[in-house]
This record gives structure tokens, sequence and C-alpha cells, in this order.
């Protein structure tokens, strides 16, 4: 007996469609059917990102898109919240709750009962495992090893090289014989900036203003940093063949990530060159030079392979600049539509560094990402709430929506305006107690190494360059400052005009 074309269709199709209903079934149960949206696609799957926004899509960052519009926390009257895909994606719980922060990021890590997902972690893992997204023991040992890079010698070091840029900077664009300078695109000049920052601070690169970071004369690593972030879903998803497409833009990307590894290479085999031809303690200590130490080891707990050791500094390089810069063009946005904290905040760092040669002052990253690595069940409660227990099958995602956490009115009373007071004013109505959760650093064992370089880093420069920033106007503020989103979260290019304070 013959099947028709028809009958065979009918039936695959049956198939597929029963196959899909399962799917969604078993993802309410994972969640224990806790209220939520029902989509195609999980947000943050390959589909999730590549299909258009729309009601029935949400969008990478709809939880920005939507805060206003279809807030998911209002609508479902809970600071956690399920999205249940019924095509593709795994069942996934986003929460705008510290408390339950801590139970997945905190003390998840701690236990393993939840770890990062392999999926987010897969642009990163591209380059190879990095302490940006090792876990449990492999995660151990990477810690131990690039951990100590990151000290007061460092932090001291970037203070005084941020200074000796922002000089650098004003000096080659010719700014200190201008009344008024025009800047289209703010982030050319912040991404430039802080990846200079970490090239000398984090790897010893002598680079400068008049010559950032490149290799052989070919595209700057910024335009390969800049490519690498918008291809990204290309670079994780594309077959081996599809590099080798005749497409000017494949060429293009194809370039940029062959400089990259070339530029590691070629510097990790300078440090290796220099660690062997100096002596005892002469070997440098900064973040390059350690990973190369851990390479040459013999084996052990301590050792890098090659593949760990590019893939380290890649993560570095890239974590180390990316995220500072997006806060840096953001807020010296917000800064421009708020000239009396403006007015205070340059009073404040010339009252803290008078006098001082070197100093620290008291940041973009959208979500925490966790993957359930076996049963367990999250309390939802409040503080001084009755226990609210939510079962949570393995496989089942936890998204720490860090937008919905500064949006969440038990936190900020107020958090559409722009308030820095609230990060150190601990008296004000607006001061927070657990400021140090607040901040998208990450908390518990994983926050994130960088943070107090690049928390000395951007306020320096936020405040020379804040020095001249001119009011512009709410209609701005309506067109510019919103989210974007590639690797990580930033806003549309900022363009601004600065003028000379007197």
């Amino acid at each position: 007996m013959e099947l028709s074309w028809t009958t065979a269709t009918t039936a695959l199709v049956t198939v597929f469609t029963i196959s899909k209903v399962f799917k969604f079934v078993s993802g309410l149960k994972a969640v224990d059917h806790l209220p939520g949206l029902r989509v195609p696609f999980q947000p943050l799957s390959l589909l999730g990102i590549i299909v258009p926004e729309r009601s029935w899509n949400p969008g990478v960052i709809f939880v920005w898109t939507w805060r206003h519009t279809r807030n998911i926390y209002r609508r479902f009257g809970n600071d956690t919240v399920s999205v249940v895909p019924f095509f593709s994606g795994a069942p996934t719980v986003y929460t705008q709750s510290m408390e339950v922060a801590r139970q997945v990021v905190t003390a998840g890590h701690k236990t393993g009962v939840f770890g990062k997902t392999d999926d987010m972690s897969r642009v990163l893992l591209f380059w190879g495992p990095s302490v940006t997204v090792a876990e449990q023991d492999q995660w151990r040992k990477h810690r131990r090893i690039v951990g100590p890079a990151f000290n007061n010698d460092t932090y001291k070091l970037v203070w005084d090289t941020t200074q000796r840029m922002y000089a650098d900077m004003i000096d080659c664009e010719r700014w200190a014989e201008k009344a008024t300078i025009d800047v289209p695109r703010l982030q050319q000049l912040t991404f430039k900036f802080t990846l200079i920052i970490i090239a000398t601070c984090g790897f010893g690169l002598p680079f400068s203003w008049a010559d950032p970071p490149s290799h052989d004369g070919q595209m700057s690593i910024q335009q390969c940093l800049e490519i690498i972030t918008v291809s990204n879903v290309f670079a994780i998803a594309a077959p081996k063949w599809a590099w080798k497409l005749p497409l000017p833009w494949v060429r293009h990307t194809r370039q940029a990530f062959d400089t990259m590894r070339a530029f590691m290479n070629s510097h990790v085999q300078a440090r290796r060159e220099a660690m062997h031809s100096s002596a005892g303690d002469d070997t440098a200590k900064d973040i390059l030079s350690l990973l190369v130490q851990a390479s040459e080891g013999e084996g052990g707990k301590m050792s890098l392979d090659d593949n760990e050791l590019i893939g380290n500094t890649f993560a570095l390089l890239f974590a180390g600049h990316e995220t500072t810069a997006h806060t840096l063009a953001a807020t010296l946005g917000f800064l421009s539509l708020n000239l009396s904290i403006q007015e205070e905040i340059v009073e404040q760092i010339r009252e803290v560094t008078k006098g001082r040669e070197n100093g620290e002052i008291v940041t973009s990253g959208l979500y925490l990402i966790r993957e359930a690595k076996e049963d367990t069940v999250l309390n939802l409660s409040g503080v001084g709430e009755e226990p609210k227990m939510l079962p949570v099958k393995k496989g089942t995602h936890v998204i720490v929506d860090m937008v919905g956490v500064h949006y969440n009115p038990r936190y900020f009373s107020d958090p559409e305006e722009f308030e820095p007071g609230r990060w150190y004013d601990r008296t004000s109505k607006e001061g927070i107690a657990d400021v140090e959760d607040h901040t998208a650093f990450s908390v518990g064992p994983r926050t994130c190494l960088g943070k107090k370089f690049s928390t000395t880093e951007a306020p320096l420069l936020s405040v020379n360059a804040s020095t001249g920033v001119k009011e512009t106007t709410e209609e701005w503020r309506t067109r510019v400052m919103q989210a974007t989103m590639n690797i990580t979260m930033g806003v549309r290019d900022v363009p601004l005009t600065f003028s000379k304070r007197v």
C-alpha cells in the first residue's frame, strides 16, 4: 500500500503538533503553572532573537520595551513570573526580586543547584573556556589564576591611566582649541577609551589615543570588537561552510574574527618570550602575564591550556570595556538632561580629589541567567512574608531581570528619575541599604572581577567629560535614551555637544 504525499504530510504535521503540545505541557509543569507569558519562542532563544519583536514574540529586551505598556510583573501581580514557549526554547522563570536572585545566584552557585546555561555562554565559549563562563571546579581554577591581577596597585594604575588618557584624548582631538565640540556618536569615544584602558592596565600593552590597539595595520581592535558584537548570532549559529560564502559582510566578519584571534595570539606569544627572558619575580603581574604563566605550567589544577588562555584573554578584553563603555555613554546622556545633578557631581569630585594625585570613587548587564541543574524549590516570598514555594524542574532557566529590579517599586519609589544620590546617600528616601546588590555586577561569589576596575575608571571619565556637557531636551531623551541589545545592553547612538565650563 502506497501513502500519498498528502497523507504523509498530514501525519508529519500531526506528530509535530503533538510533540509541541507535549513540550508546552511539560514546560508548564516545569514552572508549576506559575502565571506568565505563553509564547512560541523563549525570548533569548535563537528564534526569539531572530524573529522581530511582536505582541506574540516579546524579543530579547521586552523587559525594557514593555516596562510601561505591558509590564509582565504588574500584569501578573507578582515579582516572579514564567515564560513558557511551545515551539522553541526552555521554560523560564523571570524575576525582579532580589530575594529570589540571592537564592539562584549566590546560594545556587555554592550548592551547584543553579549554574550558567550553555546556550547563553556560547558567545564567549566560541573563543574558549574562561572565568566568565566556567562552572564549579573549573571556575575556581580560573578564578584563582585571574583574581590576583585585580588589586590595589591595578586600581591605582587605572586611576592614573584614566586621567592621562583623558588628557591625551583632549590633545589628540584638539578639543582644548574649541569652545564647543559636537560628538555625533558618543559611543565611538567611550568604546575607544575603555578599550585602551583595559589594554593598558589589564594587559600591559602600550597604547595611546593616537595609537589605539590594532594588528599589523589591519582594522583596529575596536572595529573588530564592534563587528564581533553585532555578528555574534551568526558566529554561534552558522555552520563552517557559511564562513566561506562570497558575501562582503561575511568576508568582513571573518576578517574581524581572524584579526582578533591574531591580535591575541601575537601578544600572548610576546608575553611568553618576555617571561622566558626574565629572571625570578621580574615577570609582570598584569592579567595577561598571569594567564601566560598558568599556561606554561606542568599540568595540574593551576594550568591553562591554549584554548583556555585565549578564552580568558578575549573574555576579559571584551568584558573589560564593553559594559563600561555603554554605561559611560548612558551616564553622560543622562547628565546632559540634568544640569543640577551634573553640577553636584562635578563639585563632589573636585572635593574628593582635592590635593590628591590618586584616589578611588565609588556603575551594563541586563540579565543574570541560570539553569536548574536538578529539581529544586524557590521561595518567592519577600522579606517578612509567609513562605511561598515554587517547585522548579531540572533544566528550567531562571533569569534575574536587572531592569525589573531597578524599576521595582519595592526598592525604588521613583525609578524613572535620574537620582545618583540613591546609590551613595543612605539617609535619603531613595537610599538603599544593600546598594552593592543592585549594581548589575552580579551578587555572591560570581560578582564581576572587574567591578572595582570599572568603578574606578568610569566615574573619573564621567566627571571630566561632564564638565562640558550641554543641556538637552526631553524630546532628545525619548528619541535617544532607549535600550538596544547585542551581547550587552546599551542605549542608542548618543549625540552630544560639549562646551567649556567657565
